[in-house]
């Protein structure tokens, strides 16, 4: 050896990998931790497939995420992304996953059995999310379990060709069993001990074309087994079932609506006396919809009843009394001026009257009304019972009940907010009382109820809206669902309150719209709006947030006239 060789060969005659060499190993390693994370949850999806999309452990995670996060920080989702808080937490769950299967992959870079056992704690974590879930089963941990496996084996199949031997490395010799015979040392049981083996890798050589192929085989793996997973889940869409159901003619059929009872037609950006299914809003807990099909439907009385029984959803449709009603909703997480309010046209059974039938006892002060997947929502009995257009809704406006807002039944009190009385996919009434069960909003510390406040909100002109000065329509909605509203009142600057003209009252549960014609000056303008129940309870200025039983104050925006 040369002078020059000896100065650059490092003590004990072994090579070291360069710093550079070290930082592209750890670089991949990453990468690999990934990669595993994928072929996790791609083939968690797959047999997500089998069970049922909420086994799945990104919506088993994240379903639990929603029960314990914090009220505040729900209503700050729903505030911040609207219908998109799902969306968003799903999103944010892959997102956390990301940055963990990352860390994995370097973990696992240096120790094999550390790295397998955070894919386990990440495997565990989803199965008891699915679990512990309300509607949870025990097949509802497969997805899970066999997801960490998965994605174990393919850490440790990425991690391989980043850890080989180098060149200079002494190879291990075959050696001699007892009976005489050489055991090769890279056989399967010298493998796994070496795959599992914790040593530090450094200086060890790297195969990258190894890599590249087994990460390509890693990412056809994820894409094929998670592909076919979402495929296999759509055999659990009842939009089929839906749209062959025939909705039977009510025996009471809602009020006819009186010529110009929708102001929208002449008022550019007034809100439409009803609201498409489409874009009705949809707040509720549920990460993937419940698919339920109508031959399998059925609604379970029980609790405080004389008669308690099952009803099919034939039981419900082939009734003589359904009632076809006009009703706002409006969600307890509306700040004031939101759009979490809307109209639809509902069909349904008579509430009152159905519980009456079955022998609801005066002893019974709440309904505690059980959905599908697990989620509880008590209901005041009394407004259950005296509410005159309370139901058990199977249709909205003409069609169905849309599988999110529903699908087959679900119930609605006007007068209440969604979170005592909306609940959707209902399967199960058990009359109670309030001292015997907290449902999940009240054990929350949401008020256990929650009456409506009166509400208006400003549509047209939009805040911070530049216009031509002059004339101008001031509009919007306004409700009191059970009272109506008798009168719309709109301040401009420090102006007297100003009364709006209204659209025709058709039913105190529907909201009505309202106009005010107003000649503005240049210049940027305050203007504020209140409303008054038809029973003379003014709109409070008291400005509260949604929790814990709805928000309050009077909606102000600011606009610019030029």
């Amino acid at each position: 050896m040369t002078t020059i060789e000896q100065s650059m060969a490092p003590a004990g005659g072994q090579h070291t990998a360069p710093t550079a060499g070290r930082g592209v190993r750890r670089l991949l390693a990453a990468l690999a931790g990934l990669l595993a994370a994928g072929v996790a949850l791609g083939i968690a999806e797959l047999f997500a497939g089998f069970i049922g999309a909420a086994s799945s452990p990104v919506i088993a995670v994240g379903n639990a995420a929603i029960t314990l996060t914090p009220e505040s920080v729900k209503q700050f989702a729903i505030s911040t992304f609207g219908e998109d808080d799902k969306i968003a937490l799903v999103v944010g769950t892959l997102v956390v996953i990301a940055v963990y299967a990352l860390v994995i992959g370097l973990v696992g870079l240096r120790s094999r059995r550390l790295g397998v056992a955070g894919i386990a704690v990440f495997g565990l974590v989803g199965v008891v999310a699915a679990l512990t879930r309300p509607a949870g089963g025990l097949f509802d941990a497969v997805p899970s379990l066999v997801g960490a496996v998965a994605g174990s084996l393919a850490l440790l199949a990425l991690l391989r060709p980043l850890t080989l031997p180098t060149s200079s490395a002494p190879h291990a010799e075959p050696t001699a069993g007892a009976t005489g015979t050489v055991q090769p040392q890279d056989g399967l049981l010298g493998r796994v001990r070496d795959v599992l083996g914790s040593g530090d890798r450094k200086g060890t050589g790297l195969d990258r074309r190894g890599f590249l192929l087994t990460s390509g085989v890693a990412v056809g793996v994820t894409a094929v087994a998670g592909g076919g997973g979402r495929l296999l889940q759509r055999r659990f869409d009842v939009a089929g079932a839906r749209s062959e159901l025939a909705l039977p003619t009510p025996a009471s059929a809602a009020p006819a609506l009186p010529a110009g009872a929708d102001l929208s037609a002449s008022v550019e950006g007034l809100t439409p006396l009803f609201t498409d299914n489409r874009e009705f809003y949809r707040v509720d807990t549920a990460i993937t919809v419940p698919q339920i099909r109508p031959a399998e439907y059925s609604l379970e009385l029980t609790g405080m009843f004389d008669t308690p029984r099952t009803y099919s959803l034939d039981d419900l449709l082939g009734r003589s009394d359904l009632i076809e009603r006009d009703i706002t909703l409006t969600c307890v997480s509306n700040e004031v001026g939101g759009g979490l309010a809307g109209t639809a046209r509902w069909l349904g059974v008579p509430l009152g009257a159905f519980l009456r039938e079955n022998g609801v006892r005066d002893t019974s002060d709440q309904l505690v009304c059980r959905s599908v997947d697990g989620m509880t929502i008590g209901a005041p009995t009394r407004s259950a019972l005296d509410v005159p257009d309370a139901m058990l809704a199977l249709a909205m406006n003409g069609e169905p009940l849309p599988v999110e807002h529903g699908f087959p039944v679900r119930m609605l009190i006007p007068g209440l907010y969604g979170y005592v009385s909306a609940c959707k996919w209902i399967t199960g009434i058990e009359a109670t009382t309030y001292d015997a069960f907290d449902a999940y909003w009240t054990e929350r510390d949401w008020a256990a109820q929650g009456p409506i406040k009166v509400a208006s909100r400003i549509d047209t002109p939009a805040p911070l809206r530049r216009f031509p000065a002059g004339r101008r329509a001031i509009a919007g909605v306004a409700w009191a669902q059970t009272r109506g509203i008798g009168l719309v009142e709109v301040k401009v600057d420090d102006g007297d309150w100003l009364p709006a003209e209204l659209s025709p009252e058709v039913d105190a549960d529907l909201w009505r719209q309202w106009v005010l014609p107003f000649d503005f000056t240049p210049g940027s303008h305050s203007v504020t709006v209140r409303a008054t129940s038809e029973d003379g309870e003014l709109q409070t200025d008291a400005r509260a947030t949604p929790f814990p039983n709805g928000s309050s104050g009077w909606h102000q925006i600011v606009v610019v006239a030029s």
